[in-house]
């Protein structure tokens, strides 16, 4: 009797225990079908309702906590039906503007994706066929809410990284909508690929270089007819300094298809400075000059390629050739310079050229510096003035380049040596004073010299 005793009681506990979980997994039921009962009363009015989304997200989430409705499609479904809402509200508010336009809505960071997620666990758990029906339907909608959510984060917030994972949903929805042959917004060949090309390009901006090959190796065997995708391939494979041969022979292919393109000739001009092949770079600056007479900053880079060029000469002995790129240097500064006045980069490279120059100098001083003879005296005054007269072609050009550009570092030292050689230790404070001010992480916005 004692053993029958026990075991009758063990029965009671084990209902007890059954009882208790019936009224959870009623507890989640409920939670859901008050999710899609506040989902449907916004839908009646969604001006004065906007309330009634936030209790549809308090309820949904209920459900997705409850051990036993977070197994069921039914769930998800919901869920991703109420963020799809959410998301197409966002996009309503982003087109009519304004401060109240999102008023009273639910605060949810990119509720696309989290509409996505739920769509797919909702297809994953799947039973029946208007389970698997419902999700897909829901999917074909999330991907509009995915691409706009993509462009806003990619165009206006800059967030990359967003946009890559929205792309991104956007062909892995793509592919499950397919294989159940039901319709995605990615209907027509051009659609797909121009959706590889803009997840590639966020995912190279997000700096995922892997991910982002995968989607331009795509597009190159697709033959994609747009200049970009040799750009991007070439940007992606030079990332390793061993692969810069393959990596240019993207650019080679995508300038003999599209030799007009200047995008693609100045990735190549970037690619010969570079690696520093200097000769091919100026007929390739030169051609690019013909295209567009206009852009200063080709002038400017031919500019710094033949003072580049005069360096070295300086250094082999060369003095023809030093002069040669000397002067060269100096016209393409000056064309840059009389095309766009206050074209700060090349007025600085200008100051610089003549600021070298008197560098150089400088160390041919130090030869005759213990050289007291009548000879050896005479060469270092006049070197000395050939160099004063060097640092003075120098500084208005540093001078120039303060005004328009106060914070510039380069261009501060720069006046600081000069005034300091010139004995004008005033001014010469003044610009160490500046440059400390620089390095200490401010920026200066009065410039000494006016414009």
């Amino acid at each position: 009797m004692k053993i029958a005793y026990n075991m009758k009681k063990l029965i009671l506990a084990l209902t007890a225990v059954l009882m208790v979980f019936a009224v959870q997994a009623q507890d989640g039921k409920k939670a859901v079908r008050k999710a899609s009962s506040a989902l449907g009363a916004f839908n009646l009015d969604p001006t004065n309702n906007k309330d009634k989304l936030k209790e549809a997200i308090d309820f949904i989430e209920e459900g997705v906590n409850d051990a036993e409705t977070a197994k069921e499609a039914k769930t998800y479904l919901t869920k991703g039906e109420i963020y799809n809402e959410i998301a197409n509200q966002y996009l309503i508010a982003s087109q009519l503007g304004g401060e109240d336009a999102t008023a009273g809505l639910p605060e949810v960071d990119d509720p696309a994706m989290v509409a996505a997620e739920a769509l797919l666990k909702a297809y994953e758990l799947a039973e029946k066929k208007w389970e698997t029906r419902d999700a897909t339907k829901g999917m074909a909608q999330a991907q509009g809410h995915l691409s706009n959510s993509g462009v806003m984060a990619f165009q206006d917030e800059q967030n990359y990284e967003k946009a890559y994972n929205n792309f991104k949903m956007v062909l892995d929805l793509h592919k499950v909508l397919t294989d159940e042959k039901e319709d995605s917004n990615l209907k027509s060949e051009d659609d797909y690929l121009n959706q590889l090309y803009i997840t590639g390009l966020s995912a190279i901006n997000a700096n995922k270089m892997d991910a982002a090959k995968g989607y331009f190796d795509q597009l190159y065997e697709k033959k994609y007819d747009k200049p970009v995708i040799y750009e991007s391939l070439y940007k992606i494979t030079a990332t390793d300094e061993s692969k810069m041969d393959e990596a240019y022979a993207y650019l080679e292919e995508g300038r003999k298809l599209f030799p007009d393109d200047v995008s693609l000739l100045f990735a190549e001009i970037n690619h010969f400075l570079r690696i520093g092949k200097l000769d091919v770079l100026i007929t390739k600056l030169q051609t690019a000059i013909e295209k567009e007479p206009d852009n200063v900053s080709l002038y400017s880079t031919l500019g710094n390629v033949y003072d580049n060029l005069y360096q070295k000469a300086l250094k082999a002995n060369d003095e023809a050739a030093a002069k040669e790129n000397f002067d060269n240097a100096m016209k393409y500064y000056q064309q840059a310079v009389d095309k766009e006045p206050d074209y700060v980069d090349a007025i600085y490279s200008i100051g610089a050229l003549y600021y070298n120059k008197a560098a150089v100098m400088t160390q041919d001083l130090n030869k005759y510096a213990d050289d007291y003879s009548k000879e050896g005296l005479k060469k270092y005054e006049e070197l000395k003035k050939n160099i004063f007269e060097e640092f003075d072609n120098a500084l208005p050009f540093f001078q120039k380049a303060e005004s328009i550009n106060p914070s510039d570092l380069n261009t501060l030292i720069a006046l600081k040596e000069i005034y300091a050689r010139k004995d004008d230790l005033e001014k010469s404070n003044v610009f160490k004073e500046r440059i400390d001010r620089i390095q200490a992480g401010e920026t200066i916005e009065d410039a000494y010299f006016d414009k």
